[in-house]
């Protein structure tokens, strides 16, 4: 299986370096894609729904949650802390098993699939979370498994989530009234 990772991170890493324009695209997508998520996060809550946004801050946190707690337990080197590929953009040299970035991606977009309300957001979300994570392959600091692990980690963290979405409601209402009771305050 490392072998399959290898090579796909060649593959895909063997691109940098080739364009600087194509490169400097690259690092923005993946060191920023993550700000689209944050901010339509802001907008659902703003806009839309702040229950579906609530489920998708979540099931992100769990995540992330998740992939805390495999670092403690197993470490995988980053390609450039083992001399593979071409790093575009410094990285702590931290485990690369899962990708933060992705996961955080991919969390937000795989609970918005679960309501109808913004299964078409989760749609676009979920190709862009695929994008960012091949861009962070692409710059250097991930694998291949380290993207299919944050994949795997976003479906089990979402789906939790959603699943016991009846027990988050008491939470979400505490979480709503104290943003609504702020906002008046502030008003008066």
């Amino acid at each position: 299986m490392e072998h399959i990772n290898y090579q796909l991170f060649n593959f895909i890493n063997g691109f940098a370096g080739s364009n600087h324009f194509f490169d400097r695209i690259m690092v923005i997508l993946a060191n920023y894609m993550p700000v689209v998520f944050a901010l339509y996060l802001l907008y659902l809550w703003f806009y839309k729904n702040k229950q579906i946004a609530l489920y998708a801050g979540y099931s992100f946190t769990l995540g992330l949650t998740i992939n805390f707690l495999i670092s403690l337990f197993y470490f995988h080197p980053r390609p450039y802390m083992i001399g593979m590929g071409k790093l575009l953009s410094p990285h702590s040299p931290d485990t690369s098993f899962p990708s933060d970035h992705t996961t955080l991606m991919l969390s937000i977009a795989f609970a918005l699939l679960y309501f109808k309300k913004t299964r078409i957001a989760g749609i676009i979300l979920s190709v862009l979370g695929i994008i960012g994570g091949i861009c962070r392959i692409y710059i250097g600091v991930h694998f291949p498994l380290d993207i299919a692990g944050s994949f795997a980690v976003s479906i089990i963290s979402s789906f939790l989530i959603y699943y016991f979405k009846d027990t988050f409601k008491q939470l979400n209402k505490v979480f709503i009234k104290f943003y609504e009771d702020s906002t008046t305050h502030l008003r008066h």
